[in-house]
């Protein structure tokens, strides 16, 4: 197609769940219309929970060349530049009394926490591994007291579900408006400085780049993307999607394991359908 007939300049996708198969791979025809729509004009931008480190492999294969989004909006970095465009860290302060609390309460809880893209934790539990934690070693594994004197970018509070419902529900009642906190695997309770959102990392990129709302795109699945899907001027959830996610969509595309994230660009963006 020609650069130019696509209603939208800007395409943000959601990582795991959404463009990523299970295997935690980029399938061939998801790479394919995503070069095509970059060849037709369109920013491509990664919007994920994982840091920077951890979504540099993907945003490599796709030869990409606009800013991130990372830590659920807690950070917004732009790769090419290697300039931070955005960041809400938890003061240090706040994230000393939340370890605490934490710690105080369930002494078995795992703590990390994430810093720009360095990772800090006074230890490392096999049985709780995020998928950055898979191929990714800590930077510094020591006691908290002597690395939590900094704002921090992301929070990790890693154990059993029972534990961390527990935690949640008190940080729900004492902390209300001073985090936020997402939930996406049973093991991990992630928590952020409570301006975060991905909808707002969207709009910074958004006007970092000169594009309109409505020219913008955004396709997730889970309960971190709901406010991007609701500011972006068209969305798509794909079929795996959370109930919240389904809900706020304009378009429900195939699951993400069938190529929903690829079919919904070729239509959409490529073959300009409503």
């Amino acid at each position: 197609m020609k650069a130019g007939k696509t209603k939208f300049r800007l395409l943000a996708v959601d990582l795991d769940g959404t463009l990523l198969t299970g295997d935690k791979r980029i399938s061939p025809r998801s790479q394919a219309a995503l070069a095509q729509a970059r060849r037709a004009g369109v920013h491509i931008v990664l919007a994920s929970a994982r840091p920077p480190r951890s979504v540099m492999p993907f945003y490599t294969q796709l030869e990409l060349d606009t800013p991130m989004i990372n830590y659920n909006g807690a950070l917004v970095y732009d790769p090419p530049s290697q300039r931070v465009l955005a960041h809400r860290p938890i003061p240090a302060d706040m994230a000393a009394d939340l370890v605490q609390t934490a710690r105080a309460q369930h002494p078995d809880v795992v703590v990390s926490a994430e810093v720009l893209d360095r990772w800090f934790t006074d230890r490392v539990d096999d049985r709780y591994m995020t998928e950055t934690a898979r191929h990714c070693r800590p930077d510094v594994l020591g006691p908290i007291d002597e690395w939590l004197n900094r704002p921090v970018t992301k929070l990790l509070l890693l154990g059993e579900q029972p534990m961390l419902a527990s935690l949640r529900r008190g940080f729900e009642r004492t902390h209300a408006h001073q985090v936020t906190m997402v939930q996406l695997e049973g093991f991990l309770l992630q928590l952020m400085h409570a301006t975060t959102s991905k909808a707002q990392a969207l709009r910074e990129v958004a006007a970092e780049l000169g594009v309109a709302r409505e020219e913008t795109l955004a396709i997730g699945d889970n309960a971190n993307d709901v406010g991007m899907l609701q500011w972006a001027g068209t969305s798509v959830a794909v079929a795996n999607a959370c109930p919240e996610a389904l809900a706020v969509a304009d378009h429900i595309a195939d699951h993400h394991d069938n190529d929903g994230a690829a079919k919904a660009i070729e239509q959409l963006v490529l073959h300009g359908k409503n």
